[in-house]
């Protein structure tokens, strides 16, 4: 336990100089009363009983402080005793209050980060058991009126099963996706760089989503013919799962006979920037915050229902950030949006 002694302690000051003045002025007296007055000894007797006087009380008006600040720390639960002990104690009142101030201050902000991360974990396990639960529902219900007698019609059973195994398939789909952001949060990412030519594999992503996008008759293109290879150094796979889950998502939320517009521009030297845009219905500003959360639906309704599992864009930002580099949304709301994001070039 160390003590801090300041030039500006006042109280302790002032206190011994009364002390002092009154101490010297007895002794003085009865010395002039009763013996023979010496200005040597007053002087000698005054500064003994200064020093004494100055850290009795300092000193006990420290461990007065202490001992009463301690212990409101400890009842209101501020913070640990352990916090106040590594602190000099002090007689200062300005600092001891500025300091309080801020361990309340700290406190509150810690607090209200917790307040917002348990919302954050409600919110999650109910959307976690809302996905889970409506496939598993499916699949429980055809199932079980199999079991009451339908299995004997063959067509009837053909068709359950064939249903059963779609919401097989989506609970497969959302425990996958989930196992790859729990390990994408917990940075297990492994990456394999290798440089390959990115308009390439945003044409094979279009090959792979044309009948997707003609269900609701959205041109998937380019904003200009690229005659020249665009190499890029990034992990290919995972780049062709963001550039999938973003086209996904533009047609999801597209508008039918809209467009998907992908462009590759150069951003700095050795930078390009890749942007998805489309002409559908648009994000709302005060949801553009929270488009990368998990399970997080602008349309909540009309969202399940066009299917998916609800993270594609929260394993689309872990996946851009694992290779350092960033992610980008704009929108306007009745207009459309677009996705952007930066990768490393290639030779």
């Amino acid at each position: 336990m160390s003590l801090s002694f300041k030039k500006t302690y006042t109280f302790a000051v002032i206190s011994t100089m009364y002390i002092t003045l009154f101490s010297t002025a007895l002794v003085a007296a009865l010395l002039f009363v009763f013996a023979t007055f010496s200005w040597q000894f007053c002087t000698a007797f005054a500064f003994s009983i200064a020093l004494f006087s100055f850290f009795v009380l300092q000193y006990r008006v420290e461990h007065f402080i202490y001992r009463r600040v301690k212990k409101i720390y400890d009842d209101v639960s501020l913070l640990d005793s352990s916090t106040l002990r590594t602190q000099s104690i002090t007689t200062d009142m300005a600092t001891l209050t500025r300091e309080v101030k801020k361990f309340a201050t700290d406190k509150k902000v810690e607090i209200e980060n917790l307040k917002v991360r348990e919302e954050y974990r409600r919110e999650f396990m109910g959307n976690v058991s809302h996905e889970l639960k409506t496939p598993l529902f499916t699949v429980q219900g055809y199932l079980s009126t199999l079991l009451d007698g339908a299995m004997k019609d063959k067509e009837l059973r053909k068709k359950y099963l064939e249903r059963a195994e779609k919401g097989v398939e989506r609970l497969i789909y959302i425990v996958e996706d989930l196992d790859m952001i729990s390990k994408l949060e917990m940075g297990e990412l492994n990456l394999e760089f290798s440089e390959f030519n990115i308009v390439e594999l945003i044409q094979n992503v279009f090959d792979l989503l044309e009948m997707n996008a003609d269900k609701k008759n959205i041109i998937l293109m380019f904003d200009r013919k690229y005659n020249k290879v665009i190499n890029v150094v990034a992990d290919q796979e995972k780049i062709q799962q963001v550039i999938t889950n973003l086209i996904i998502n533009s047609i999801k939320y597209g508008k039918e006979n809209g467009t998907t517009e992908v462009t590759i521009e150069d951003l700095v030297k050795n930078k390009i920037i890749v942007r998805v845009r489309d002409n559908g219905e648009g994000i709302e500003k005060q949801f553009i915050p929270r488009l990368f959360e998990r399970f997080f639906r602008v349309d909540k309704s009309g969202a399940r229902s066009e299917g998916g599992s609800g993270l594609g864009l929260s394993i689309v930002k872990h996946i851009i950030e694992g290779h350092d580099e960033k992610i980008y949304v704009e929108s306007e709301y009745g207009k459309g949006s677009e996705f952007s994001f930066t990768l490393e070039k290639g030779k």
